[in-house]
């Protein structure tokens, strides 16, 4: 009896022991990153004239990135596909209920609402990016313009939630949600880890996004010459009238 006990004791202790797992590959993070530094970059220089290119820039950074994503949660690895973390309202509901209960849903990946929010920050950014271009090139008139202002003030709305969200949960489910997504390991069972982190595809992506940052960089306006060189050319040319 006491055999039997113990040996079932010993089966749940190796079914349920944790190890470090890779969670998120190295495609998922440098893309994460990169959206939250041109989002942050593209949103300080909205303002500026003088910034322009520079938010131009960013702004369609983001929207290759977003086409990246859409290309890795098809074939990317098993937490960055849809499939795996895109679920039902009823999911969602659930998820969120369990969290009022405080015994919250265990999730490897993303979880239900998490995945909501994701989502719509894909599409928010695609109507970013399709309204700032009609403003760009002069299509639309102000009422677009007032309309990819307000769709960025929603975008900075919702990853305010977004971040808010992460820290309650990490709170709530004892932990660190954010680390994950900085190193890509997580706490798991060793069956729940995906096997290649994918550091040849997230160079590639660096690559990609560092490309196309040098060819806006080439196409850049060259600056006016500097007050001093005009004054100086200004009153070259006033002694040659005088000396006629």
């Amino acid at each position: 009896m006491n055999d039997t006990s113990a040996s079932r004791a010993e089966h749940e202790a190796r079914t349920t022991a944790t190890v470090r797992i890779l969670v998120w590959d190295a495609p998922v993070r440098v893309f994460h990153w990169l959206m939250v530094a041109s989002f942050a970059g593209a949103w300080l220089t909205a303002e500026s004239e003088r910034w322009r290119l520079l938010h131009v820039t960013l702004g369609y950074t983001m929207v290759g990135l977003v086409g990246f994503r859409v290309i890795w949660g098809l074939m990317g690895t098993r937490y960055a596909r849809f499939s795996t973390f895109v679920r039902s309202p009823a999911a969602v509901v659930r998820y969120l209920t369990s969290l009022l209960k405080h015994q919250p849903e265990r999730y490897v990946g993303h979880n239900p609402a998490g995945a909501i929010a994701i989502l719509a920050m894909l599409l928010m950014t695609l109507a970013i990016g399709s309204t700032g271009w009609a403003v760009y090139n002069g299509a639309g008139g102000e009422w677009f313009e007032e309309l990819h202002e307000g769709v960025a003030n929603a975008m900075l709305a919702l990853v305010a939630l977004h971040v808010a969200a992460v820290l309650g949960s990490s709170v709530v489910h004892r932990e660190n949600l954010v680390r994950p997504m900085i190193t890509g390991y997580k706490s798991g069972e060793t069956n729940e880890g995906v096997r290649s982190a994918r550091w040849g595809v997230a160079a590639l992506l660096v690559a990609g996004v560092i490309a196309w940052w040098w060819t806006q960089w080439q196409s850049a306006p060259q600056a006016p010459a500097s007050n001093s060189s005009t004054g100086a050319v200004t009153d070259r040319r006033t002694n040659a009238d005088r000396d006629d």
